[in-house]
């Protein structure tokens, strides 16, 4: 850190210098809200453990006050499930409809904008900022990046499809329609929509790998494009017990939603399926 500082203090140029400075600066205040966060972890940890305020402040060095004050303080621990810094949400593009070839542009589905805006709000909360790109018709996406989210259905994108191809417990098929099923009990799960037309269907959650192997990302799917905002419906409601159980690892588990067909608005979603974990 003292050679970092150095570094910029040596910087010739004011103008780039007082640059660098702020470089490093935002560098430094991202550090200090991740550890801010480890550290509020560490202290629930602790207290789950059994081990009182007292105790854990006796180690700290610290009051039994300042226990309380610092297991409050810092983003939640589930912000981790996420990442440490700028979230980049990748959406699945599409060519617009109706248009001649040469007019042709790339859209996004109106429910997958939705999702953004549910994500940037709950990436929020979690002191998280977030952006999103738009995945080209070609469904090709640099998977090899930190803090990434892609929410983008296996038939947009080949990559995708040969990631998931790596799921061992459940996966997208196709026959008369879409639907996801369970290879492990054989369930298959149909979209209400393609069978009765009822306004719900369901969606994939999992971290899973990256190409190059030195990380993961988180995937978001569903059969139609509003399974995938049942599955961020419940991540909003449900992240802290989910990254409680699964933290970092890779997972995969399903999702079932029910939503308004007047505005597209999900009204309740619930995990339908085992959380399969990918790791031993």
């Amino acid at each position: 850190m003292h050679e970092e500082m150095q570094r910029v203090a040596q910087v010739a140029a004011p103008v780039e210098r007082a640059k660098a400075a702020s470089v490093l600066m935002t560098d430094y205040s991202g550090r200090v809200t991740e550890l801010a966060r480890i550290r509020r972890e560490a202290i629930e940890e602790a207290a789950a453990g059994g081990m009182s305020q007292s105790e854990i402040a006796a180690h700290l060095g610290v009051s039994r006050g300042r226990v309380g004050q610092l297991a409050s303080q810092g983003p939640p621990p589930e912000r981790a499930f996420f990442g440490t810094d700028m979230v980049t949400v990748s959406l699945g593009g599409k060519y617009e409809a109706g248009k001649a070839s040469e007019d042709m542009r790339e859209v996004v589905a109106r429910e997958d904008l939705d999702n953004f805006d549910h994500l940037r709000k709950l990436l929020a909360t979690l002191k998280l900022d977030s952006k999103y790109e738009v995945i080209p018709p070609t469904g090709i996406v640099n998977l090899n990046r930190d803090n990434h989210v892609v929410v983008c259905g296996p038939r947009l994108s080949p990559i995708i499809a040969q990631v998931l191809e790596g799921d061992d417990h459940l996966r997208f098929q196709k026959d008369r329609a879409w639907h996801l099923m369970d290879l492990k009990t054989q369930e298959v799960y149909r979209s209400p929509m393609d069978e009765d037309g009822s306004a719900a269907d369901y969606g994939y959650l999992a971290r899973l790998p990256r190409l190059d192997g030195k990380g993961t990302f988180i995937y978001i799917a569903g059969i139609h494009a509003i399974g995938a905002n049942g599955v961020v419906h419940y991540l909003e409601n449900n992240l802290a017990d989910l990254y409680r159980d699964v933290r970092t690892r890779r997972f995969s588990t399903l999702i079932s939603c029910r939503y308004d067909p007047k505005t597209l608005e999900v009204i309740e979603s619930e995990r339908v399926s085992p959380i399969y974990r990918h790791e031993a």
